[in-house]
């Protein structure tokens, strides 16, 4: 995968985004806001992924828009990510934009490297997900959750339980004992990602 970067390498604070050409449209005005919400020196690391179905789904499933099925590839992926997260006086932070922050979520239960979980707007209605995460949990206390509130009302039928899955995995965590926020931002699901994710960061960085 390709990777962009931004930011002091030298920063203790590193932070792990897989992303597409369109969040690479707009990752330094989102890297520029989380610096700027934080005041933190930070590193960040974005990857581009090349087939973002395949690349970023645990599980394969079928497709719930288009044709294109979603496969099985986030184990690799993961382990691309581990790769460059060595450096044990360093934090690491995981997080992206839908499927990538389903992948953040999913990761954040194999491996214990993340301190925290920036998922923007997630793709928590992919199927079995929930059962998962109730099952496996995730490995780091700080989780960040987001939703547009328009996103749950479509047509589609699998992605319109969006909105009741993200309450459930919120309640669920709240219970488990984590340090979730789960936050309502106005619009659709293709609505200001870049700063969406940029807040998701910036919460999950600043909760000590």
């Amino acid at each position: 995968m390709k990777t962009y970067v931004f930011g002091d390498p030298k920063a203790k604070v590193c932070l792990i985004q897989p992303v597409d050409d369109h969040d690479l449209a707009g990752i330094e005005k989102e890297f520029d806001l989380i610096k700027s919400l934080t005041g933190m020196d930070l590193f960040m690391t974005a990857l581009k992924v090349s087939d973002w179905n395949k690349d970023l789904s645990p599980w394969e499933a079928p497709a719930v828009f288009g044709i294109e099925n979603f496969g099985n590839g986030a184990s690799d992926t993961l382990s691309e990510i581990l790769s460059l997260c060595t450096d044990k006086d360093k934090k690491y932070y995981i997080g992206g934009y839908s499927l990538a922050g389903l992948f953040a979520l999913w990761a954040s239960a194999q491996t214990e490297i993340f301190e925290g979980v920036a998922a923007a707007s997630p793709s928590v209605w992919f199927p079995e997900f929930l059962d998962y995460i109730r099952e496996r949990k995730p490995l780091c206390k700080k989780i960040y959750l987001s939703l547009g509130d328009k996103e749950e009302k479509t047509r589609n039928p699998v992605m319109a339980t969006v909105g009741d899955k993200i309450r459930e995995l919120d309640s669920f965590l709240a219970q488990e004992g984590f340090d979730c926020v789960l936050e309502w931002n106005e619009g659709n699901h293709f609505k200001d990602f870049d700063i969406r994710t940029a807040k998701a960061f910036a919460s999950v960085m600043s909760r000590q």
